[in-house]
């Protein structure tokens, strides 16, 4: 398996139409380069443009569809924090990502630790998870997991 990194990123100058951009974009990902166009006060093909610098310096990394889990049956959402020896970091989170129920992963500061989210069917198939995918990594030293109870806030996109 290859050791998925963050690496260090470039700081990509945008300016003010870019941010324009950008902000329509996260409201509505499927707006037509022309309503965008007149929204922002650009020709299509300038807009067309624009997105596709951005999309090519990694500014936008995808358009996607934000789903409601528990409108097809995912009910259960639970946070984990992970503690592992520090030699089988780099495996464990691998393998872990590699899981479909896993939907974040994170290395944060501590004694080797990943956090990690993810999204379950049932109470069951979370233990199960437990028990046949993470506890069976080689180097699992602790597992805390949180389960969620009400969400308030979710980040989709971010300050601009």
């Amino acid at each position: 398996m290859q050791h998925r990194t963050s690496s260090p990123i470039e700081n990509v100058q945008i300016d003010e139409i870019d941010r324009k951009i950008i902000s329509a974009l996260h409201q509505n990902g499927r707006i037509s380069y022309t309503d965008l166009a007149k929204d922002i006060g650009l020709s299509r093909v300038a807009v067309q443009a624009r997105i596709n610098t951005l999309m090519e310096e990694g500014v936008i990394e995808r358009f996607t569809a934000v789903i409601n889990p528990e409108k097809i049956g995912i009910t259960v959402s639970a946070f984990f924090n992970v503690e592992v020896e520090p030699k089988y970091l780099h495996e464990a989170a691998d393998r872990l990502a590699d899981e479909p129920v896993v939907t974040s992963l994170y290395h944060m500061t501590g004694p080797s630790k990943l956090h990690m989210h993810g999204l379950f069917t049932s109470n069951q198939e979370m233990e199960t998870f437990m028990r046949e995918k993470l506890y069976p990594l080689p180097g699992i030293m602790g597992v805390d997991c949180q389960v969620l109870i009400n969400r308030y806030k979710s980040r989709m996109g971010m300050r601009l």
